[in-house]
């Protein structure tokens, strides 16, 4: 998908660009929409974390700070999808609204309507009581092993034990 955004931000970086500092405030939030279809989105720029790649499960933090999401019961941080691979030390923006494509385990199949839940940062079928609020796979998706994302809808995800 290709969004183009509806920002307030003249000058914010492209929704795929990584940053060495900051070039707009952490926790900056936008909206975008999809030309083609994809419908309309939001973004917020976050600080990245090792290891992450695009289209990767984050959570973050109140100081909007980043970890690859891994399902647990009571962890109820905010979860967002990585547009582009935001390591340490970088800032981009992350996908919390509509419709994403997200990496995922390459054994694992979804249904289309199924949940999802999340382990080192890649969609994983969901367990009893560990999936993901606020997504839900929207097309399924093959566990081929060439197969390595699947469409999400997203709604301001967060892990369980949110209320």
């Amino acid at each position: 998908m290709t969004f183009r955004t509806d920002s307030q931000y003249i000058a914010h970086p492209p929704l795929t660009a990584i940053d060495t500092t900051a070039k707009v405030p952490v926790g900056t939030i936008i909206r975008a929409h999809d030309d083609d279809g994809g419908g309309a989105a939001e973004f917020i720029y976050l600080q990245g974390v090792a290891s992450t790649g695009a289209g990767d499960v984050v959570e973050y933090t109140s100081s909007f700070q980043t970890g690859l999401a891994s399902i647990s019961v009571g962890q109820a941080e905010p979860l967002a999808v990585a547009m582009a691979a935001c390591t340490a030390s970088y800032y981009g923006w992350y996908q919390i609204a509509g419709l994403a494509t997200v990496s995922k385990a390459s054994a694992t199949s979804f249904a289309a309507n199924a949940a999802v839940g999340a382990t080192s940062g890649e969609a994983v079928a969901a367990a009893t009581g560990l999936f993901v609020h606020g997504a839900q796979v929207a097309t399924a998706a093959s566990g081929a092993s060439a197969v390595v994302t699947v469409s999400v809808m997203l709604n301001r995800p967060t892990g369980p034990g949110a209320t």
